[in-house]
């Protein structure tokens, strides 16, 4: 049997991680979570996720970009909600392909950018554009 490729590897140990993980983090009070709609079960999914809000945006990076599930949830629904600083804020979640994952990965938080960039392949850059 060939052995997986090294993101593969990658994203398998990363997502059996998350798994123990998330559901920790979810219950954070202060912890940033973006919420989707399931696009199977219509329910909602909470994942803690790293970002900047910058005036009426959301930017976060999915570090496994179309493969993690908040992002083929938000293709089959982009309304979303985020959870900062503990206040819900709903809004419009947009993926952006050709955007610049660098410099994109500077401007944001510098522990979840190190992060991101161990750990991903293939990110992509979400931007939720939020309600008034």
């Amino acid at each position: 049997m060939p052995r997986p490729a090294p993101s593969e590897t990658k994203y398998r140990l990363a997502t059996a991680f998350q798994r123990r993980l998330n559901p920790v983090m979810r219950r954070l009070p202060l912890q940033t979570l973006l919420e989707t709609t399931g696009r199977t079960s219509g329910l909602p999914r909470r994942t803690p996720v790293g970002g900047r809000r910058v005036g009426d945006s959301f930017w976060l990076v999915s570090e496994f970009g179309e493969r993690s599930q908040y992002v083929r949830n938000i293709k089959a629904d982009p309304r979303v909600r985020v959870r900062l600083r503990g206040r819900w804020h709903t809004g419009t979640a947009h993926l952006l392909p050709d955007d610049d994952i660098a410099a994109r990965l500077r401007a944001l938080r510098s522990l979840n950018s190190v992060a991101v960039r161990a750990i991903g392949s293939g990110q992509l850059t979400v931007r939720v554009d939020l309600d008034g």
